[in-house]
């Protein structure tokens, strides 16, 4: 019976190793630790009904629900942030500014001179292309500071960062404009006759786009590459200040899908709007299992990390955590979470865990 089952224990262990290994293992025993915890303490929070809203017409409505639609953004910028990452092996501060400055710039376009507008006055597909183009912008510029200046990519983003907001309220004379177009709150809402939020097929179609760029491009390798050793990604042909300029770029653009989904939802207010998002983009990648110094990296994983986030977030909510704590309790948890994370502190464990095995 040893003989036999020996031969299983072999064949199971390396699979074993490979899944804790594994870039995504962190986020989904995350992920599966907050669903227990809800199922022993509130089995309600998992219920899902169907409501009418205000339009009348029947929607899904629940914690769930709030998860998948108010984590949509941080999804969108979470795919951008991992490439950033991976490539320059820094962080883009600067998001939440240029939410606002990309929302700013779709406002001002589709109200025209009134800043309270009941109709588009323009196109609404020229108005996303143009705010796209502004976050671009903003990114190109991160990205040329990164790339081309060698300056230290929180040191870059900050300048944007610092100004990105004020650059929003210029756009529009430093008044807020609000649309009330039925058809502009379909993107941060619901899509008439349909009860799951539009937000969620926006970013599930961001999700499918990365996932066929990663698989028939050579992005990922590039990006990786560059991310895990500039110089020598240089000598075999690369161009890594392309590279990581690109990244910033397509940064840019994520933030402009996720400007419109911010300003769709409500009024922009150019001081709050996407206020601290950047940090929970950041986290989201940390949470993903990878490195904040560059190199390897999965996008499965930063995407998990996203909604992990936003679970614990409506989470904390339902058990009536003040608003002004929240930060404070999302801290402990996400740095717990990331220690584990670490490759040092897994290397560790992995010692003292032959070291026991050694020892019996």
């Amino acid at each position: 019976m040893t003989k036999l089952q020996n031969p299983i224990k072999e064949a199971h262990e390396p699979l074993l190793k490979r899944v804790v290994r594994s870039q995504i293992f962190i986020p989904v025993v995350a992920l599966a630790l907050l669903v227990i915890f809800n199922l022993i303490m509130d089995p309600s929070f998992f219920s899902i009904t169907l409501k009418q809203n205000n339009d009348g017409d029947p929607v899904l409505s629940g914690n769930l629900i709030t998860i998948l639609n108010n984590a949509s953004e941080l999804v969108i910028l979470a795919i951008g942030m991992t490439l950033v990452t991976a490539a320059s092996g820094g962080q883009d501060i600067s998001v939440g500014a240029t939410i606002a400055v990309a929302g700013s710039v779709m406002l001002r376009l589709l109200c025209g001179t009134d800043a309270r507008a009941d109709t588009m006055e323009t196109s609404l597909i020229l108005a996303f292309v143009v705010g796209c183009l502004a976050s671009m912008l903003c990114g190109a510029f991160n990205g040329t500071l990164v790339a081309y200046f060698k300056i230290q990519p929180m040191v870059a983003t900050l300048i944007m960062y610092t100004a990105g907001r004020s650059i929003a309220a210029w756009v529009n004379g430093n008044k807020l404009p609000v649309l009330n177009d039925p058809t502009f709150a379909v993107f941060g809402g619901f899509i008439p006759g349909i009860p799951i939020p539009t937000p969620v097929f926006i970013a599930i179609a961001c999700m499918i786009i990365i996932a066929l760029v990663m698989k028939f491009t050579t992005l990922r390798l590039y990006t990786q590459s560059v991310g895990i050793n500039s110089y020598s990604s240089r000598l075999n042909g690369l161009n890594p200040a392309f590279v990581k300029f690109l990244t910033y770029v397509i940064l840019g653009l994520c933030v402009g899908v996720a400007a419109l989904i911010k300003v769709s939802r409500s009024a922009i207010n150019y001081s709050t709007i996407a206020k601290d998002i950047e940090m929970d983009a950041i986290l989201a990648v940390a949470l993903g299992g990878n490195a904040l110094s560059g190199g390897k990296f999965s996008m499965t994983g930063s995407i998990i990390g996203a909604y992990v986030i936003q679970f614990l977030t409506t989470t904390l909510f339902n058990f009536k955590v003040p608003s002004d704590a929240l930060p404070a309790y999302k801290a402990v948890v996400v740095i717990i979470l990331v220690v584990i994370s670490a490759p040092v502190f897994r290397d560790k464990v992995s010692k003292m865990w032959k070291a026991v095995k050694g020892g019996k």
